[in-house]
């Protein structure tokens, strides 16, 4: 069964009819919210990675001759 565009326009009519235009736009304005806010932590999460890894003592490994032939 597929579905159409006026069985499509039909279900938005009734969605709006008993949902009203208000409350359809609070509830996208509510979901625009919460995606700009879970960006937004992302960001951070991101940051805070990044600082963690900047603030952490790079190590330097070298090794001399008479300390290559102890390991081998």
């Amino acid at each position: 069964m597929q579905i159409g565009i006026w069985q499509v326009v039909i279900i938005a009519v009734v969605v709006v009819l008993l949902f009203g235009r208000g409350k359809i736009s609070d509830l996208m304005g509510d979901v625009a919210k919460g995606i700009n806010s879970f960006k937004k932590g992302l960001k951070e999460e991101d940051k805070d990675d990044q600082q963690a890894l900047e603030s952490k003592p790079s190590e330097q490994v070298s090794a001399t001759s008479e300390e290559k032939d102890k390991v081998n």
